[in-house]
């Protein structure tokens, strides 16, 4: 159960003109009707054919104009809507009208018992929510005390669902951004636009802020993406924000509906925005470069280790970054991949953002890959993605793992859902690399030699990884590093030992993936395999067995995990 307390408002008539609309434009409304009032007296238009809404209008204003008008509110007209989950059953008009007192009772509008309370009165204009109008002078003349209405509201709800068996909402943190309004997506569907501009502004800005590397880069982007913009300035000239609008969204005077940045979501006002990219580093232009998917998958390994530290601003960094990573992934990516990406990049949104204040200095190695790449051609054998997306899926556990030791619970669930989208995403994207190079499958000689490196090197998983569907595709990846120069051996004990391989993704594909990234090194001289062999066998004869170590979090019991990679 949602409760949204609206902007005050200074029309009485006017609000419950709209609550009790029908018909064109508000298809939605049916059968609008009161379901409860502050004392049961107040007129209803829809039961009696003598009521109208100038008088329903007057049984609230009452208690306003009864007051020295120099002590009238500018706006006393309150509004809170209170929708049900769509899975919730049909809630009866008693049932709504207890859940009505019980809001006005919570918000401090109408306390329970209180006779001189706020006039209030709640209609009902669909089945699955009511709306409450209340004016905001007490009938003694005084002010309600309605502090922190919004909190108070949604700890109400929460009650309510458990009262109720209403589905349970998870509580927020206060950082998630502003849902579109009722009149937003109502113009939206009139106007045949599949998400509504507040929305489609948010992802905008938020694919820019993912490939700009200064803050003139982003005004440029902005600029030049088709929306119009305006850049606020301070009296000194110094730049204090910016607003944007579409093109083609105006109000009833035809004038642009203007929307600031920190209005489209907390994370994108424009200290916030210039804080990161002043952190940044450009994207290097020597003439060797490496290659940036291979840089932005080791950044984003690395996450997890990362966020098992104690150091919470950077590990919000680092997820922050990696948020920023998934919002420029579609613009590289095949045309067939490009809504899944969308998909989890727009349920990561939530998770990326928290109370805790991340320090941007952190993270420029992942950054500084993914700005790389977004200045790419498209295109490529697809195998740079595929790499990327199999280190994300881990990357994205962990993450769940610690926004849930922190109890930031709508992050939760919204890295739950960003896995789903991008383990279908990965599967697709890995198909084809993964059958060109099980096409160039070798003798089988060196198969056979591959798996005994196999067996020697992790003989804990050597099974599952011979067995794997996918075998021919890593011994051949075996084959062109032993080809390039380097030592099978030694590449196979550098990555299984760069990540646990007892995880829910296939290790055969973990490993083909990271041996690919590995064999781009240089070949280490005949000294530097000399030293390795020597600090290899060491460690093999002093290692004690460690424990089994996984990734999924603790706090989700088998059934609650994460769907597995259908491989």
């Amino acid at each position: 159960m949602i409760p949204s307390i609206h902007k005050p408002g200074s029309n009485t008539a006017g609000a419950i003109a709209y609550l009790y609309r029908t018909g064109r434009g508000h298809e939605a409304h049916t059968d609008p009707h009161l379901v409860a009032s502050l004392d049961g007296l107040a007129p209803d238009p829809a039961c009696d054919p003598g009521a109208t809404f100038k008088q329903l209008a007057g049984y609230l204003d009452l208690p306003v104009e009864a007051v020295d008008p120099a002590e009238r509110p500018d706006k006393p007209v309150w509004h809170c809507s209170v929708r049900a989950a769509p899975e919730d059953p049909v809630l009866t008009d008693t049932q709504w009208a207890d859940i009505a007192r019980r809001m006005v009772h919570a918000t401090g509008i109408a306390p329970e018992g209180d006779d001189a309370a706020c006039r209030w009165i709640a209609v009902r204009h669909a089945d699955d929510h009511i709306h409450i109008l209340a004016t905001k002078v007490r009938q003694d003349g005084t002010k309600p005390r309605d502090s922190y209405s919004y909190k108070r509201a949604q700890a109400e709800a929460r009650q309510i669902e458990a009262d109720y068996g209403l589905r349970r909402v998870t509580p927020g943190d206060g950082t998630a951004a502003k849902r579109p309004t009722r009149a937003e997506t109502e113009k939206a569907h009139r106007t045949g636009r599949q998400r509504t501009p507040r929305e489609q502004l948010r992802a905008t800005i938020r694919t820019i802020v993912a490939v700009a590397t200064t803050p003139e880069e982003f005004f440029h982007l902005m600029a030049s993406s088709g929306m119009k913009v305006e850049v606020l300035r301070f009296p000194s000239g110094d730049i204090r924000g910016y607003k944007v609008a579409l093109d083609d969204d105006t109000n009833a005077a035809g004038q642009p509906i203007w929307f600031s940045g920190s209005t489209l979501a907390p994370d994108l006002s424009y200290p916030q925005i210039r804080n990161r990219l002043t952190a940044t580093k450009p994207p290097g232009t020597g003439p060797r470069q490496p290659n940036p998917w291979h840089q932005a998958t080791a950044a984003t390994e690395r996450i997890p280790h990362h966020l098992a530290g104690t150091d919470d601003a950077a590990s919000q960094a680092h997820i922050t970054a990696f948020a920023e990573a998934l919002d420029a992934l579609p613009l590289q990516a095949p045309e067939n991949l490009r809504p899944q990406l969308r998909q989890a990049a727009l349920n990561f949104e939530r998770a990326s953002r928290s109370r805790i204040q991340a320090d941007h200095h952190h993270a420029r190695a992942l950054r500084g890959a993914i700005h790389t790449i977004a200045r790419q051609p498209v295109g490529g054998d697809g195998a740079g993605l595929a790499m990327f997306l199999d280190a994300a899926v881990l990357a994205v556990i962990a993450i769940q793992r610690w926004h849930t030791a922190r109890h930031h619970n709508q992050q939760v669930e919204a890295t739950r859902r960003t896995l789903t989208d991008l383990q279908d995403a990965y599967d697709q994207a890995a198909a084809a690399p993964l059958a060109a190079l099980a096409q160039r499958r070798p003798p089988e000689p060196a198969i056979e030699s591959h798996a005994q490196r196999i067996r020697q090197t992790i003989p804990t998983h050597a099974d599952q990884i011979l067995n794997d569907p996918t075998w021919p595709a890593l011994a051949t990846t075996l084959t062109d590093a032993e080809t390039a120069g380097h030592d099978p051996t030694q590449l196979l004990h550098h990555a299984a030992d760069q990540r646990a391989l007892n995880d829910p993704r296939s290790p055969t594909q973990v490993l083909t993936w990271r041996l690919k990234r590995l064999t781009q090194r240089q070949v280490p001289s005949s000294q530097a395999r000399a030293a390795q062999a020597r600090s290899t066998t060491l460690t093999a004869g002093n290692q004690r067995p460690a424990p089994p170590t996984t990734l999924i979090p603790k706090s989700l019991e088998p059934a609650e995990r994460p769907s597995r990679p259908r491989r």
